[in-house]
């Protein structure tokens, strides 16, 4: 399947003093640096298309900003089992469905090459002259069979690659290491069903700015179970600074909360 970069930003209100970030202009032109740089890495094969193999999407509405770029390339690294058991899962039917439409294929196929040869024959032989219209008829509707039935297993092999591809990224990213504290560090998969997790990824000045932009909305996140990843792009460590007052106490806590987990072997969390 086809290995995945992938960014994502979520940004504050455009123009307004609430949100996340407000920078929109750094994160798109960030953006096409990540995409440069991978492809000017890759093989000489990298196809990067807006259609197919490269998104680039912009929404920008009353509330949230959202900033996405990726790009893949054609290579096939090893899909793992719990990845083709869980595709599976997810379309028990669709190997049963393949498998017919394989079958019909190489029956139309078979027929068609049957009515060729028939067709040569009566050609051939003018007094089998009036056989002709039948066997065009038979070949039309062999070659008809096999075209629609080799669309239909084409469409499905398309969906099971697609599937296997975005099963095979989460898979990847469930398995990257999160450190809660000094003392704890575990798997993303292990805040499934629990959290929700946003990953802010930037330079250190981005993650800053977001980090104070969120402060209004930070009980009303954290009710909604989310919890922040601040993944830093540039090599530098954001400072959170946290205001210790008795009176700032508990929101404070909160805050610690809601920005506590940071990634751990970054160059895992960099693939």
């Amino acid at each position: 399947m086809a290995s995945v970069l992938h960014f994502s930003y979520i940004l504050g209100p455009v123009g307004s003093g609430r949100g996340y970030c407000n920078c929109q202009y750094h994160a798109s032109r960030f953006c096409r640096q990540i995409l440069n740089k991978y492809r000017s890495r890759t093989t000489p094969g990298l196809s990067i298309s807006l259609p197919l193999h490269s998104t680039w999407t912009a929404k920008r509405s009353p509330l949230c900003s959202n900033i996405t770029c990726s790009a893949t390339d054609r290579s096939d690294p090893e899909i793992s089992s719990a990845a083709r058991i869980r595709n599976e899962v997810l379309s028990p039917f669709r190997s049963v469905r393949m498998f017919f439409y394989l079958a019909f294929v190489a029956s139309g196929s078979l027929g068609g090459l049957i009515a060729i040869t028939q067709l040569i024959g009566a050609l051939a032989n003018p007094a089998r002259a009036a056989d002709v219209p039948e066997i065009l008829k038979g070949l039309s509707i062999d070659v008809s069979a096999v075209s629609l039935f080799a669309f239909l297993y084409s469409r499905e092999n398309k969906a099971k690659n697609a599937q296997l591809a975005r099963l095979s990224r989460e898979e990847s990213l469930s398995n990257l290491k999160l450190r809660v504290d000094e003392k704890k560090i575990i798997s993303v998969n292990n805040l499934r069903g629990i959290a929700r997790l946003v990953i802010c990824s930037g330079p250190a000045s981005y993650i800053m700015e977001s980090f104070k932009r969120s402060e209004p909305f930070t009980e009303s996140l954290l009710e909604r179970g989310v919890l922040v990843v601040s993944f830093t792009t540039d090599g530098n460590i954001p400072s959170f600074e946290f205001e210790e007052s008795e009176e700032m106490k508990e929101f404070t806590r909160k805050r610690k909360r809601l920005w506590q987990l940071t990634p751990v072997y970054v160059s895992e969390w960099s693939k």
